[in-house]
Order: C-alpha cells, then sequence, then structure tokens
C-alpha cells in the first residue's frame, strides 16, 4: 500500500493499519480532575440493563452509537476500486462484537481503584470498562460535534466528518469529560485497525478483502516454513487466501 502509483489517496486513514497491532495499548494522558468527574459519572451511571437497546444487527450499540460507528468507518474506508465502504466490509459489526465481548466488559482487567493519574506505560487507568470508554467517547464527540456543525457525526456532510476525525486524531477536539485524542487514538483507531485485517470469523473483513488487498494468505502465514521461504516475495495462495473457517 506504500507505492504512491497504486495507493488510493482517500485512504489517509489506512496508512497505520499496516503497524497496527491486535491488543490495544490503552494510555492514561487524564488529568487527576478529569479522572475524578469520570469515576463520578461511571459510579452514576444506570447499570447496563437500563441502557438503551441494541440496533438490529447489533450486540452492543445503541440506534445513535450504531450511526455514529456506521458513518465513521464509511469515512476511514469509503468505498473505491480496492474494497466496498467500511459497513459493507463488516467493519462496524467487528467494533461491536468487541466491545460485547470480554474485552469490552474489561475481563480480567483491574478495576477497584483507587482512580488516580498514572503514567503511558501503566496503561488503562480510566473507571470504565472499554465499552463504557468508548460509549462515553461517542456521546462527546457527537456533542462537540453539534456544537462545531450543528448535527450529529452521522448527519453532518462527508467533508465535514472527515475534518472532524481528522481534528479528533490531532487533539484539537476537546470535552471535559472525555480526553477525546486519546478515545480516538488509543480505543476506537486500534479498534478499526483489527476489523480491517482480523480474521472474518470475528466480523470484519468480509470476504477477506484486506488480506486479498494486501496479498495475505491468511491462516497459511503461520506456517513457519512458509514464512521463510516466501518472505519479501508473493504467496502462491495470497489471491485466495484461507481463514478459520475454511479450516473448521
Amino acid at each position: 500500500m506504500s507505492d504512491p502509483a497504486i495507493e488510493p489517496k482517500r485512504r489517509g486513514f489506512l496508512k497505520r493499519v499496516a503497524t497496527a497491532t491486535t491488543a490495544i495499548p490503552f494510555s492514561t494522558g487524564l488529568t487527576g480532575a478529569t479522572l475524578a468527574t469520570v469515576a463520578a459519572t461511571a459510579a452514576a451511571a444506570p447499570a447496563p440493563a437500563a441502557a438503551a437497546a441494541p440496533v438490529l444487527g447489533y450486540t452492543c450499540f445503541s440506534q445513535d452509537e450504531a450511526a455514529f460507528v456506521e458513518a465513521m468507518v464509511n469515512i476511514m474506508c469509503p468505498a473505491d476500486e480496492f474494497t466496498p465502504n467500511g459497513v459493507d466490509n463488516g467493519l462496524a459489526t467487528y467494533i461491536d462484537r468487541q466491545l460485547a465481548g470480554d474485552f469490552g466488559r474489561g475481563l480480567k482487567r483491574y478495576t477497584r481503584g483507587p482512580w488516580v493519574e498514572g503514567k503511558p506505560q501503566q496503561g488503562y487507568q480510566l473507571p470504565m470498562t472499554p465499552e463504557q470508554w468508548f460509549k462515553a467517547g461517542i456521546e462527546a464527540a457527537n456533542d462537540a460535534c453539534r456544537a462545531k456543525y450543528g448535527n450529529a457525526f452521522d448527519l453532518v456532510k462527508p467533508d465535514e466528518a472527515a475534518q472532524f476525525l481528522k481534528d479528533l486524531d490531532g487533539g484539537k477536539v476537546n470535552d471535559a469529560r472525555v480526553n477525546l485524542a486519546q478515545w480516538f487514538n488509543d480505543l476506537v483507531y486500534p479498534l478499526f485497525a483489527q476489523a480491517c485485517f482480523a480474521d472474518p470469523i470475528y466480523g470484519g473483513n468480509h470476504d477477506k478483502v484486506f488480506w486479498k488487498m494486501i496479498g495475505y494468505p491468511g491462516l497459511p502465514a503461520t506456517h513457519t516454513v512458509d514464512m521463510i521461504r516466501f518472505r519479501g516475495k508473493p504467496f502462491p495462495g495470497a489471491q485466495d487466501p484461507k481463514s478459520i473457517v475454511d479450516f473448521s
């Protein structure tokens, strides 16, 4: 994807994807006052059972959350000669499933506090699960988008939505409740990258479209002998990659 002759100009958000890892590196970056606000907000939040019912086809997202995420993945991955748009690629589905599962619930993550500001290398320090943080970020981002453009994120013009995401990435959108730059870069973008290149069994990378785009053969790439024999060379089966389902 690094060849300027073939790289589609609209894939600015995909330029970092190839180097993204499957583990989400949470960092803090929040002030002590903000942590206290977030802790109070989390403590006062309704129980999960009182949350808005998920939209049909999603396990985690409410209607507003689904609209935000679908608009976001379509801006970050619009349809072109290489892939369909983000929704058709299953990117929103992947994110929804991850947040609805053990990762989103913060399984095995220490959640008892005390909630004080930590160092980046200490990892995720907020009194929220990834699912709660993701939802809080959507609410804060939508509020900021309404303040700037007069509409929720999914209702603004595509060029405005793209600029808004760039501003999130660059730390130019502020909210007293959520550090939106941290939210976007440490939670949202890694989930987007995973959605693009994870095995299709998890909901994203529909029809292995991203694997085909970069010439990745799927599970056969885990064979050490193949990794040695074909390092730096086209893999013979790259145009017909194999997923977990193909070996089930």
